[in-house]
């Protein structure tokens, strides 16, 4: 294959008059090869491959959309009902060519950057961050204005359409100040339909951006490089704000995320051009939109029915309702706050609990407490299983056994093994507990009957049995375990009742 480097030498050497003989002598060329490239001036002939199978265009785009994009079913029906013998590469090479199936990629514009012109948001979610020792899920949101370069950072569980429209107020309240356009992905968060230049925003956001003065901008679909300052700023969330710091909770980690984002890297030189981004929004305010100090905070709107103890639930915790009716009541969730509304009267304003709190009560503060719990408050056994545990070890070990249904169930087992434990002495409950671990029993009533049978025997040993560990390969056995599970309940009146009688 000739080069194009041989090819200039070729000219280079028939330019200074030498003959076509020694031409091909120096470089090891074919007098004909010599002839070729001084015929075509140096120039490369165009890569020709052959259409070994033609297929219709028209056909091959109908046929993508009939499979509805599916190329391996294009494939079947090009070989089935066409009688065309297309090998699948080529099958899918030709869709690219013809951007059936890919469109074609066209390259990113340069934007120069403007004081006040747009800022970016996005996020990321960080799946091994520790917060207390523990590696969880967090989704970060940032804010960055492309001029000034400020940023504003913050962490959630979850994020979600409220949860952006409340971020955006917050970071734009703090600014003071919002750029026109707020350059984003194609997000379902604020995009409704369509993408990048054809992007239709979701009416709700829209109108949130309105009141905000800006509006958003989708790019185009694989120019992420649209919003540069963004992905480099997280980048930097990795490198720099994540690297050597430890967080106790998710409130720990927003409190040093704001002073990372707001009073260290405003007053940090950026990049090669030592712009600081404070001094720089000293410059670029004046080009912004300036908002309203009483801009009002984006909300949710829950209804929830008053139990007959007055407390209302919202998010796995309980609010207290001042008053002694029981109506429905409208709960307005704003980022962290609750407000409480009847009849456009509000009763009472919570601050939400902070994350991980559940099954919680709250009441107005200055307020006498209420006398009575919830109604369907949840009781939690935290309690009872560490008691149990404190008895013996073998109470440990019987519970790590027990303990294996979750729910209700569990809850109920625990309740009801520590209401036995406060019954009988703490030796005849061990001894009870260690013969059920023996056998493996998880049934409350049968540890009820061991622990009979113990208080009747007084120091008298159980009878032991020695189970012959074949019984499964028994052919009674093997017949029988498919059968109903026999009903022992006459069994167990009589031996209630041999029990009474004695």
């Amino acid at each position: 294959m000739i080069d194009a480097d041989t090819c200039k030498a070729v000219m280079a050497l028939n330019e200074k008059g030498m003959g076509l003989r020694d031409i091909s002598r120096n470089l090891h060329l074919g007098r004909n090869t010599v002839r070729r490239i001084i015929r075509r001036q140096g120039r490369l002939p165009d890569p020709i491959r052959g259409v070994k199978v033609w297929i219709d265009p028209e056909r091959l785009q109908k046929l993508y959309n009939e499979c509805d994009g599916r190329v391996q079913r294009v494939h079947e029906k090009l070989v089935e009902e066409h009688g065309i013998e297309v090998p699948y590469p080529t099958l899918t090479r030709r869709l690219r060519e013809l951007e059936i199936s890919t469109p074609a990629k066209s390259r990113c514009g340069q934007v120069p950057d403007k004081p006040g012109a747009e800022m970016q948001h996005d996020t990321t979610v960080y799946n091994t961050i520790l917060l207390g020792g523990k590696p969880v899920r967090l989704v970060a949101s940032m804010l960055y204005l492309r001029y000034s370069k400020r940023r504003y950072l913050r962490f959630y569980r979850s994020f979600n359409r409220f949860n952006m429209k409340c971020f955006l107020h917050e970071a734009l309240s703090f600014w003071g100040y919002a750029a026109p356009e707020c350059i984003i992905d194609n997000t379902n968060l604020a995009r409704l339909r369509g993408t990048g230049a054809n992007a239709v925003i979701v009416p709700e956001m829209e109108r949130f951006g309105a009141s905000h003065g800006f509006r958003f901008v989708c790019h185009e679909i694989g120019h992420a490089n649209r919003k540069a300052g963004e992905e480099r700023s997280f980048h930097t969330v990795v490198t720099n704000f994540l690297s050597g710091r430890t967080f106790l909770d998710l409130e720990n980690i927003n409190e040093q995320a704001f002073q990372w984002a707001t009073v260290r890297m405003e007053h940090r030189p950026q990049n090669k051009t030592k712009l600081i981004p404070a001094k720089a929004f000293e410059h670029e305010y004046a080009y912004l939109v300036k908002l309203s100090e009483h801009l009002p905070a984006p909300y949710q709107i829950h209804e929830r029915r008053t139990d007959q103890y007055g407390y209302v639930a919202f998010n796995a915790n309980y609010y207290w309702v001042p008053g002694v009716k029981r109506d429905t009541i409208k709960l307005l969730q704003y980022d962290r706050t609750l407000k409480l509304y009847r009849a456009r009267e509000c009763l009472a304003e919570y601050p939400l609990p902070a994350d991980g709190i559940k099954n919680t009560k709250f009441a107005p503060p200055g307020q006498p407490q209420p006398r009575y719990n919830p109604s369907d408050r949840r009781r939690p056994t935290e309690e009872e299983e560490k008691r149990l545990r404190a008895i013996h070890e073998s109470v440990g070990r019987y519970l790590d056994l027990a303990l294996k249904p979750k729910g209700i169930e569990r809850h109920r087992f625990l309740r009801r093994l520590f209401a036995l434990s406060r019954q009988i002495s703490a030796a005849v409950f061990i001894r009870t507990v260690e013969r059920a671990l023996n056998y493996r029993i998880v049934s409350i009533e049968t540890l009820q009957r061991i622990a009979l049978l113990y208080l009747d025997g007084c120091d008298r040993p159980m009878p032991d049995f020695d189970i012959d560990q074949n019984y499964r390969t028994r052919e009674s056995y093997l017949e029988g375990r498919l059968s109903d599970t026999p009903d022992f309940t006459r069994y167990n009146q009589i031996l209630e009742e041999h029990n009474d009688d004695e």
